[in-house]
């Protein structure tokens, strides 16, 4: 329905909207489909036992799909809530990640083939995630921090080639063991990044020559403590940065359906008014001509 140019969803709808809105935002909701979830998970987990699978093989199938039934259902509960403004589904990824999941598992290829659809299953599992704030904030930390990590990895695959390298030219011929080729040479120094076997690497080392210490020492030092820092470091930038979104996004879903709706309420108002406004002056206009003498 539309006023002059604003558009406004009918009654029909945002009757829907609210009723579905009144559903998916209820405490007991969000618990009930989480208890579902975990129940879900540990269904999945019960299934990696060949003994139930194989005596319990019909009642496990209604299992799953009473689950796939009752997921659908909440999946069209979330969209009805939506229904008075459905471009505001598709703008949370997390509604866009449940509708994947939930679509791919009615599609063919992922009904015929099982190892898709027990994928499909477990990614049931990751939808805690929409109701566990907390590790919510560490999963939208963790792809912010994508760009960064993967600027340190190149980073870090530089050094770690270098090294090995370095490691190559001076302990191949006494340590062929650990730098007898670059692949043995990166293998090794990746190892001890995690100052795994650093001892017993030093040593051996030492017995080469008295300088393999310096090679160690320079290499740890960029490697583990500030290469390892660098990522600490963006890791924890971007969980706060995720950390404001998600504040953002709560205080957005706290005001949204109220303050919209009063907005839109008081627009459309504004709107009715201007356009009574307009017809009464052109009453008036009408009037005024019509009057002898008001044309000469």
């Amino acid at each position: 329905m539309t006023y002059d140019g604003l558009t406004r969803s009918t009654p029909g709808r945002q009757a829907v909207a609210e009723r579905c809105r009144g559903l998916t935002e209820a405490r007991w909701f969000g618990l009930a489909v989480f208890v579902l979830i975990l129940a879900n998970a540990a269904v999945l987990g019960v299934e990696t036992y060949t003994g139930v699978v194989h005596r319990w093989h019909g009642e496990l199938k209604v299992v799953e799909h009473c689950f796939l039934v009752l997921f659908t259902a909440e999946v069209l509960l979330r969209i009805g809530a939506h229904a008075d403004r459905p471009r505001d589904f598709f703008r949370d990824p997390w509604n866009l990640f449940d509708l994947a999941v939930v679509l791919c598992a009615f599609l063919p290829f992922a009904r015929e083939n099982t190892t898709v659809l027990r994928l499909l299953r477990l990614a049931r599992v990751l939808r805690t995630a929409r109701f566990l704030p907390q590790l919510r904030i560490v999963l939208v930390a963790v792809g912010r921090s994508l760009p960064g990590t993967v600027s340190f990895l190149l980073v870090g695959a530089l050094v770690l080639y270098v090294y090995a390298m370095v490691g190559w030219v001076f302990f191949a011929d006494d340590d062929p063991e650990h730098f007898g080729s670059i692949g043995r040479a990166v293998l090794t120094l990746f190892l001890l990044m995690t100052l795994d076997g650093l001892g017993d690497a030093v040593r051996a080392g030492l017995e080469i020559s008295r300088w393999s210490f310096v090679y160690y020492a320079t290499y740890v030092l960029i490697a583990s403590f500030v290469l390892v820092n660098v990522l600490i470091g963006v890791v924890i930038t971007s969980l706060d940065e995720a950390r404001t979104m998600e504040e953002q996004h709560e205080a957005r879903g706290r005001g949204r359906p109220g303050a919209a709706g009063a907005t839109d309420d008081a627009e459309h108002e504004l709107r009715t008014r201007i356009a009574t406004a307009r017809r009464a002056l052109d009453d008036l206009e009408e009037s005024l001509e019509r009057l002898p003498g008001a044309r000469r």
